[in-house]
């Protein structure tokens, strides 16, 4: 089997796999005990025939198999319904929020993985030494943390106690009319957020990256690139590290979900106004079409992030393939 039959095998693995997370996702959600909107109505004081004409738009009450019919129809279209709260489109309120999310995690995850990978490398270098305990235990430190923690100390010291940083939003209210001055308040209010996601994500590609290296490094190979008299930092940078990118590029894939639930996390706690704040205004008024779109999404990124993993596994070993 060749590359190419190996990623076509993947992506009908993949394919295979998003639809299974499709029913599973409706499924879940209909098991729930309560009609949200009744919850709702009861809440708007509506009457009981706009009750009706809201369960009749939004299909509740139908055989499970025609709201399935309607679920599986919208999703192949690229539509998510609509919200029970607000009963406006799912997929132009994610596309507000989504580009704040994608930035919060996008930047957070590149540094993460730059930080970890460079501390690994080093701890990996300076094995057994000072050097290699205070990166390890740093790591492991600030994993065991929770983000909800984390976060609200850098709120307290350098949104409090040293007001160098904003304490909520997304951007200045009101927002700076140009754009280098818009650019650099949503970068100042997405700093604490950033770092509060780093905190906690770059301990584990560390971790992995420092203990493939040193596995890697008692390989036959190393030892004769050793005896030809290459220095350690040849021997560390161009034979021992592209071996040892295999498991850091599975940790990567795998972490992509806890990354988008620690996001969401963060989301709340700085009040940044991407999908977390989104979910948890879903879930205080069960909206579940909302809620099944953002976990939708949650489980779509991590699968298509796994299906890469495998993509690059292949090209980095070839032996993958065979």
């Amino acid at each position: 089997m060749g590359l190419r039959d190996y990623i076509l095998k993947r992506v009908a693995y993949t394919l295979l796999l998003l639809l299974l997370v499709a029913s599973l996702n409706f499924t879940i959600f209909r098991l729930a005990p309560s009609d949200p909107l009744t919850t709702i109505a009861a809440g708007s004081r509506l009457r009981p025939e706009q009750v009706e004409i809201l369960k009749r738009r939004f299909h509740v009450g139908e055989p499970l198999s025609v709201q399935y019919l309607y679920y599986m129809s919208n999703l192949f279209q690229g539509e998510f319904g609509y919200s029970y709260r607000t009963q406006r489109p799912i997929l132009n309120e994610l596309g507000q929020v989504m580009p704040n999310t994608i930035l919060l995690l996008g930047m957070s995850t590149i540094i993460s993985i730059v930080v970890g990978m460079l501390l690994g490398i080093v701890a990996a270098a300076r094995r057994g030494g000072i050097v290699d305990l205070t990166i390890l235990f740093s790591a492991m430190l600030f994993f065991a943390l929770p983000t909800f923690w984390t976060g609200l100390m850098l709120l307290i010291v350098f949104g409090y106690y040293i007001p160098l940083f904003p304490l909520r939003g997304t951007v200045s209210i009101p927002a700076p009319t140009n754009i280098l001055g818009l650019t650099v308040d949503i970068l100042w209010h997405l700093t604490l957020p950033a770092i509060a996601l780093v905190l906690f994500s770059f301990a584990q590609y560390t971790i992995i990256m420092r203990n493939s290296l040193l596995n890697v490094l008692t390989e036959d190979y190393i030892t004769i690139a050793r005896a030809k008299g290459l220095d350690e930092r040849t021997v560390l940078l161009k034979h021992a590290l592209k071996n040892a990118m295999l498991p850091v590029v599975t940790v990567i894939a795998m972490r992509f979900g806890a990354i988008f639930s620690g996001a969401i996390i963060a989301e709340t706690v700085f009040s940044w106004d991407g999908v977390g704040n989104y979910l948890w205004s879903a879930i205080e008024f069960s909206d579940y079409p909302v809620l099944q779109a953002v976990f939708f999404i949650v489980a779509v990124t991590s699968i298509l992030a796994n299906f890469a993993a495998d993509v690059i596994y292949g090209i980095i070993d070839p032996r993958i393939t065979h």
